[in-house]
């Protein structure tokens, strides 16, 4: 391989990732491969421990889409056999199993939801209940012989526990071995995870050491910021994109992110290249390009993604109109009339707003009515009860808006 075209393979590779260990291990690969015609084997595991991904779990799917547009063999690994013991990365408790109901029900959502960015024909599903089932007692005897407790004890959140006496599971410290062991029964050349994985992709290298195999690269993708900009995102936290949601949802999700965090999404969440994003970047800076335009656009290129270039443009041209605009969605959710908001004879119109979620609290409703932002039916709410007629009427707040169906 000429080395032009062996250092834009590593540029590429590189795009976006936290740390590559060792590079010239991989840039010595890859040579190999080029010379044999033998594709690298990358891996990735999931544990199936919730029905739906995020674009948070996207960030290292794309990344194994770009070994996969290399030629390489992209594994996604289901970890179905791992889920039982529960992976206690980041965690300072036990996490309890799942049931296998659980985790055949997940896996079966997770595949269809992967290809949204991998190619099917060219992706090895496989799920190491294949090999780690089969083991013998005095085969994971033997597998945990080959690690110290003193080495495991390293990985920060064990060590944490332990200083504060927080019990640590038995079946816990064998995470990292049975999660090395895919990396034996795959053979596999690169594995691929999050920042948080960095721990157990280096057990990796040191177990399949010891069975002979050349050590894994270590490839790591950064931990993707939610919609606040501050934390992880997350489900629980509430600041996701999830990709099964609607276009429209998503391109509105997307329009939230700050101007700064916009530029770390274009580099984790799309193909676009470093040296495109940093002449994008100037010239927002320099006052050629307005930054909603440059929202805009990565709000495209995502919903393209996960659903089609029409829909993106549909999604495109709503938020331009209801939200760039003031003008009513073409669809509004409708909600019957929650319990808990009548008051003698009318409503508690600041109760309403917080129940079918124009508002965030009750005390933010009454500030929104106070600011003259409220309208049922296109009057302005100038009190915090008020009668409302039996039948539909459509209240707009903020950039909400929720149709309310009223029955005496």
């Amino acid at each position: 391989m000429k080395a032009t075209a062996l250092d834009e393979q590593l540029a590429y590779i590189k795009k976006g990732l936290a740390e590559l260990i060792r590079e010239e291990d991989l840039r010595e690969r890859l040579t190999e491969a080029a010379k044999t015609s033998r594709p690298l084997r990358i891996k990735a595991g999931f544990d199936p421990t919730a029905p739906d991904l995020h674009l948070g779990h996207t960030v290292l799917l794309r990344k194994m889409k770009h070994f996969q547009d290399l030629g390489h063999t992209v594994i996604f690994l289901i970890g179905d056999a791992t889920s039982l013991i529960g992976d206690p990365t980041g965690r300072n408790a036990t996490r309890p199993p799942m049931t296998r109901e659980q985790i055949q029900a997940n896996t079966e959502t997770y595949k269809a939801q992967v290809f949204k960015i991998l190619d099917r024909e060219k992706t090895e599903v496989r799920f190491n209940s294949d090999w780690l089932e089969p083991l013998k007692f005095a085969d994971i005897v033997r597998l945990a012989s080959h690690y110290t407790v003193a080495r495991i004890l390293e990985r920060d959140d064990f060590s944490k526990r332990y200083r504060e006496q927080t019990p640590i599971s038995i079946h816990e410290l064998l995470y990292p071995l049975a999660q090395a062991y895919d990396s034996v029964a795959l053979n596999c050349d690169v594995e691929m995870g999050g920042t948080d994985q960095k721990f157990n992709l280096l057990v990796g290298r040191e177990i399949q050491k010891t069975f002979g195999q050349p050590p894994q690269i270590v490839a790591t993708v950064p931990i993707l910021e939610g919609l606040d900009g501050a934390n992880k995102m997350s489900k629980s936290l509430g600041n996701y994109i999830g990709i099964t949601e609607p276009a429209e949802v998503m391109f509105r999700k997307v329009m939230q992110i700050s101007d700064a965090l916009m530029f770390r999404y274009y580099l984790l969440l799309t193909d676009r290249s470093e040296a495109e994003i940093a002449a994008m970047r100037g010239r927002i800076e320099r006052g050629e390009l307005h930054p909603m335009e440059a929202k805009i656009e990565l709000g495209r290129l995502i919903v393209t993604d996960f659903h089609s270039a029409a829909d993106a443009a549909r999604a495109a041209e709503e938020f331009n109109r209801v939200v760039r605009q003031g003008e009513k969605p073409r669809e509004i959710p409708t909600v019957d009339l929650p319990d808990g908001v009548r008051a003698g004879g009318g409503i508690r119109i600041d109760k309403l707003l917080a129940k079918i979620g124009l508002a965030e609290s009750v005390s933010d409703a009454a500030r929104k009515i106070k600011a003259g932002a409220v309208e049922i039916d296109g009057g302005k709410v100038r009190d915090l009860a008020m009668a409302l007629p039996d039948g539909e009427c459509t209240i707009h707040a903020g950039k909400g808006w929720r149709r309310v169906i009223v029955k005496t």
